[in-house]
């Protein structure tokens, strides 16, 4: 069951920030994330801040240095089929039209998706586990074939974004918003590794909102993609995933980015790969050579080692799409 909690319709941004400093007082957007963390007892919620009215919130535009300004309660169907972002930033549109079911992608928002909350089967379920405050991350014994390869340390989580490593590899930025007023923030930056806070999956402070994402210009000869395997065509998160973006002069790689999802948890920018790419004409066998570098450094759990080759296969088919 839900517990019981006071619910609040923000007027205004500022209207929101003022509610959300109150103890125990969580925000609501498109609700998919938080309404199943209230079910589950994730946490304990006083105040549910309603900013979904908030219209400045919302829409996609462009910026006046060439970008795109996306507005954080801009749902995720929006995203997938907005014409600039699929002409322009096709990872972000692959990476929001496989994000869940088609009626949670027309209720649930960009910044939502950014924000939510682990799906760990342990974290989500009675298990006093570490990063609820516990003592112990209960995937290093226990059912872990999900959990992740890369950057564990001592919580085993993968995260469950979709469009967040579209965005890293696009170099977007999120704007947040809160009581010591505005901030910039660079999607890769966003997310906190467990090494560093365990208990925390963003850098957001108390009652700050993330008000929008900003996509830089494109470069020129930019090509992008996204594509995950799950169990299941549709609702499951990624097994294993990958963004690309990849800047191409002629038929060499001038500069790029790799970013895995399904694999650790934060989206995982392979530096390896990278090292690979970068400088040469992408052709088959650079590809195997980037994907087997890409997995060179994972450290697999008990159960999870089928997603050394999952990530290799995948990568070195994304690789060859895009050249």
């Amino acid at each position: 069951m839900v517990p019981s909690f006071s619910y609040i319709q923000a007027r205004s941004l500022d209207e929101a920030i003022r509610y959300l400093a109150l103890d125990g007082a969580r925000a609501h957007a498109g609700g998919t994330d938080l309404l199943g963390c209230l079910r589950d007892r994730v946490f304990d919620v006083a105040t549910v801040v309603s900013i979904a009215g908030l219209k400045e919130l919302r829409g996609i535009g462009a910026t006046p240095a060439g970008g795109l300004r996306i507005g954080s309660l801009t749902t995720i169907a929006e995203v997938a089929r907005n014409p600039v972002i699929r002409s322009k930033y096709g990872a972000l549109s692959m990476a929001a039209s496989e994000v869940a079911s088609p009626q949670l992608r027309h209720q649930g928002t960009i910044g939502g998706n950014l924000c939510q909350k682990p799906r760990c089967w342990y974290y989500r379920g009675e298990f006093h586990c570490l990063r609820k405050g516990g003592d112990q991350c209960y995937a290093v014994d226990g059912e872990n074939p999900y959990h992740c390869i890369f950057g564990g340390d001592n919580c085993f989580i993968v995260h469950p974004s979709d469009t967040a490593p579209a965005l890293v590899a696009l170099q977007a930025s999120v704007t947040i918003a809160g009581p010591n007023g505005r901030r910039t923030v660079a999607v890769e930056n966003f997310h906190i590794p467990p090494s560093e806070d365990y208990t925390s999956e963003t850098v957001l402070e108390p009652a700050e909102i993330v008000t929008e994402i900003v996509l830089p210009p494109p470069a020129e000869g930019l090509r992008s993609s996204y594509r995950k395997v799950r169990a299941r065509r549709a609702w499951d998160f990624a097994l294993a995933g990958v963004a690309l973006a990849i800047v191409f002069t002629g038929d060499q790689a001038t500069d790029c980015r790799v970013v895995l999802s399904g694999a650790a948890p934060v989206p995982w920018r392979s530096a390896e790969a990278e090292k690979v790419i970068k400088g040469s004409r992408l052709d088959r066998d650079r590809a195997a050579k980037a994907a087997e570098a890409a997995v060179k450094n994972a450290e697999p759990m008990e159960q999870n080692e089928y997603k050394i080759p999952l990530f290799r296969g995948l990568i070195e088919q994304q690789l060859m799409a895009i050249a």
